[in-house]
């Protein structure tokens, strides 16, 4: 799997946007914000380039669900150029800083203007071709839907040990072979059939998990289970835009307790695993990470102290989420 400079796999075959359906299709881009105007406004300026890519073979619209108790949000959309997309740009307003209430008025808005209904986080950009990949894979494989990586990318200044050490193992899902099948798929990067979520509606997001993070594997774990057939667009990349704040040390352990402990959550939730196999994957976690730098040391390479740390701070996160203890995502 070869990637070009921005991270995006080299196609060998790029198919054109009107060679992509044998007829008419639309899809409705969601976005759920909340407390990120800046990044929304860079995200709204990629998704134009993917429409552009498509449009008017498929048609492109865009809903905002601002999360936002004080609807902070709707003066970017209200000051964005909704035109770009074919069948608009729309704001809607939850205000209930619940991302699984937010997700599920989502899903419901952009059900109402588009044959695919397509997720994309607010602290993200989508490659040009985004749009364009995510058919190209759901043509071939006649998918109900379809994921594709989400890179995290750093402020130019960041330290180095944020690309020098491996910290992406933890906080990036693997890349998988395009048009693979998956058992689940990004919220931060998918689009679903909308003939599928109305067949299925008690397939949604739950609002029991949506402080504590989880609630996106748990809902396409339920779709995969009820049959959803879902696929990889290792080509329909997407990046996490990470602020400066979010690239210290002190950030990346929170985040990956954090993550530990959702992992945890989401495997009971999900009944995948019991809490004693749980305890026993995360103290595996614990020992191989403390053992790790030393025998990259005995090997003459850097210890990567700071990797360890993060690893061992996931492993004690799955930790206290066996003991009851629930993270909320800050």
């Amino acid at each position: 799997m070869t990637l070009s400079d921005d991270g995006q796999q080299q196609s060998s075959d790029i198919t054109a946007a009107s060679e992509l359906t044998s007829e008419p299709t639309s899809i409705a881009v969601y976005v759920c914000t909340h407390r990120r105007n800046g990044p929304l406004r860079v995200l709204l300026d990629s998704l134009v380039k993917a429409a552009n890519i498509v449009q008017p073979s498929i048609e492109v619209a865009v809903v905002v669900i601002d999360d936002n108790p004080d609807k902070r949000a709707e003066q970017v959309v209200e000051s964005f150029d909704g035109s770009h997309f074919n069948r608009g740009l729309h704001y809607r307003h939850s205000g209930a800083q619940n991302i699984s209430v937010a997700r599920n008025m989502g899903m419901e808005a952009a059900a109402e203007l588009g044959d695919w209904v397509a997720m994309v986080d607010d602290d993200e950009t989508v490659t040009e071709g985004w749009i364009r990949e995510l058919f190209v894979v759901q043509q071939r494989t006649d998918a109900d839907a379809v994921t594709g990586p989400v890179m995290l990318r750093y402020p130019q200044d960041s330290p180095s040990w944020l690309t020098d050490q491996p910290f992406g193992s933890i906080t990036e899902a693997e890349l998988r072979p395009d048009g693979s099948k998956v058992p689940v798929c990004s919220t931060g990067n998918s689009m679903i059939r909308t003939a599928w979520l109305d067949e299925n509606p008690s397939i949604r997001f739950r609002s029991d998990l949506g402080t504590l993070g989880g609630e996106d594997m748990v809902f396409y774990t339920a779709a995969v289970a009820a049959g959803l057939k879902a696929h990889y667009a290792v080509n329909a990349l997407a990046h996490g835009e990470e602020p400066p704040e979010r690239s210290t040390f002190a950030a990346i352990v929170r985040r990956c307790y954090w993550m530990g402990n959702t992992e945890c959550v989401t495997n009971r939730q999900s009944g995948s695993a019991t809490r004693a196999r749980i305890f026993l994957r995360a103290t595996k976690r614990v020992l191989i990470a403390s053992i790790r730098p030393f025998q990259r040391l005995i090997s003459g390479k850097s210890p990567q102290f700071r990797f360890a740390a993060a690893k061992i701070a996931q492993a004690i996160g799955m930790i206290v989420g066996v003991v009851g203890v629930k993270v909320e995502h800050k």
